[in-house]
């Protein structure tokens, strides 16, 4: 059974910078796509970030200025992918899931808690 699991999630205040980690296990294969999603109680879950297993990157519009091309990345090797967070705002208060895609199929983190302060 594949289980993701996230850390580095927290508060820090607004310009603030948080990391996050995800590593999949029980799993044989290289996930697919690997990626960062977020709620909120009012808002459906959105996609923050996604990387393929070629390293090709997807972002959300709403963090475009504020992340690289580089923010989030993989290690293959370990099954783990990471989201480097700048330039924290408000707004991107939030549940942050990590989701793996592994053989077609979605897998899903428990979430982490990111809080920013103003």
């Amino acid at each position: 059974q594949v289980q993701l699991v996230e850390s580095g999630g927290g508060l820090v205040q607004a310009g603030g910078s948080l990391r996050l980690s995800c590593a999949a296990s029980g799993t044989i294969f290289r996930p697919n796509a690997m990626g960062w999603y977020r709620q909120t109680p009012r808002n459906q879950r959105e996609l923050v970030a996604s990387i393929t297993s070629g390293g090709t990157t997807n972002y959300a519009d709403s963090v475009k200025d504020r992340f690289t091309i580089s923010s989030i990345s993989r290690d293959n090797a370990k099954n783990t992918v990471f989201l480097q967070m700048n330039s924290l705002k408000p707004e991107d208060t939030a549940v942050y899931y990590c989701n793996a895609n592994i053989r077609w199929r979605d897998n899903w983190g428990r979430g982490t808690q990111v809080t920013v302060s103003s």
